[in-house]
């Protein structure tokens, strides 16, 4: 293998360029980066636009009548207007949260918007941008430029997780460390209801609030699309709610998920069917997705379970194992893999199952082209919770109709 003079790009003896491990890695940086500074730049606009929206609800209920009824009345004709333009995310709830969120930030540094089209430049010092430049495009939202007062790097959610604490110095520590640690907005909840901010004071004093004086909590690796698939965002975007998100299809949507997850790993998976039936003497079974790996040449069978695993799940994958092996698979064609998944609400498992006679071969060979049953379980667990926070959006918003 040589270096081409003219590209500095690896060339092997007949003559292919090799894309160097450096340029992949810039290349995919960069990538990532974009993806992330597009999160940023939605949680930006939408928390602003929701501040801005409670602003206005405050100022015109205070230049109103004073009376509660006139605010009562001004809300719902509002949410009723919005809703009719918009669909949804406008609701009588929505509009009071939007009116509490500026009444807990009213202090924030956001200036009036005074004419057609409102500017806001995001603070380099809440965030990174997008190759690193000191200053990033503007946004257009409104007239006059302004540097928001909240975290790029937080969404709406988070913020409605801070606005239910009441303590102000307690709220801003748990913003501040949210925003540097990336903690998600389940992890965030975790912290506010278990009192770590109180903890802190109660056995390190003033000084264990200090990110130097103590062991930081690491945050969530999240992906942008999962943080772009929050329900919240989708009614901000004005975007469509999937069918798949209803709590009836919850197992329907996991494997959803799943089926995606594993075509995109680039190692050889395509789909073959979902549901698919097998009967055996006078039963009827359905596996919930089989896939074909052509690099390991067998069939890969995946059944998702909501609960606990059981030994009678792993008995009825080795049973269909057994059945494909002798119904479907043709010469040239390796061992069936089996792939158990169970989800419950405060844990994931993924356990793959081989016969007795393959586990040689599985060690041997099939594990490196099959993500592990670790990435499997956080995958799920991922996808999981995602839902159920979809689920009860949903619920909720039926609630406040």
């Amino acid at each position: 293998m040589s270096k081409d003079r003219n590209n500095n790009n690896l060339v092997s003896p007949n003559g292919v360029v090799e894309v160097t491990d450096d340029l992949f890695e810039r290349i995919t940086t960069i990538l990532e980066e974009a993806k992330r500074s597009v999160v940023r730049a939605v949680n930006s606009n939408m928390v602003i636009a929701y501040w801005l929206i409670g602003r206005e609800i405050i100022e015109e209920i205070q230049s109103g009548e004073e009376r509660a009824e006139y605010g009562k009345q001004l809300i719902a004709n509002l949410s009723k207007q919005l809703q009719d333009k918009y669909s949804s995310g406008f609701s009588v709830a929505n509009l009071k949260r939007f009116r509490q969120f500026y009444q807990v930030y009213a202090d924030r540094p956001i200036g009036s918007p005074s004419g057609s089209v409102l500017q806001i430049e995001l603070d380099p010092r809440r965030g990174a941008n997008l190759l690193g430049y000191s200053s990033p495009p503007a946004t257009n939202l409104s007239s006059e430029k302004f540097e928001p007062g909240f975290s790029p790097n937080l969404s709406w959610s988070h913020y409605r997780a801070l606005m239910r604490v009441d303590n102000p110095d307690a709220r801003e520590f748990y913003e501040y460390e949210a925003a540097e640690c990336g903690w998600s907005k389940r992890q965030l909840e975790r912290q506010i209801q278990t009192a770590y901010y109180e903890r802190i004071l109660k056995n390190q004093g003033s000084e264990g609030l200090s990110s130097m004086s103590r062991e930081r909590l690491p945050g969530d690796v999240q992906s942008p699309i999962h943080a772009l698939k929050s329900p919240y965002v989708l009614e901000f975007l004005d975007l469509p709610d999937s069918p798949t998100l209803h709590e009836s299809d919850l197992e329907q949507a996991i494997i959803n998920n799943l089926q995606s997850f594993l075509l995109e790993l680039g190692k050889g998976f395509s789909f073959v069917a979902r549901q698919k039936h097998i009967r055996f003497d006078d039963d009827d079974f359905y596996v919930d997705l089989v896939l074909y790996n052509f690099i390991l040449k067998c069939f890969v069978l995946v059944d998702l379970k909501i609960g606990k695993l059981t030994h009678k799940d792993v008995g009825q994958m080795d049973g269909y194992v057994r059945l494909f092996e002798d119904r479907f698979k043709v010469l040239g064609d390796n061992p069936t893999i089996g792939l158990i998944l169970c989800s419950n609400k405060t844990k994931a498992v993924a356990k793959y199952s081989v016969l007795k006679e393959s586990k040689q071969i599985f060690a041997a060979k099939y594990l490196h082209f099959l993500p592990t049953e670790e990435e499997l379980q956080l995958e799920i667990q991922r996808e999981r919770h995602l839902l159920e926070e979809q689920i009860e959006h949903r619920r909720q918003r039926k609630l406040t109709r």
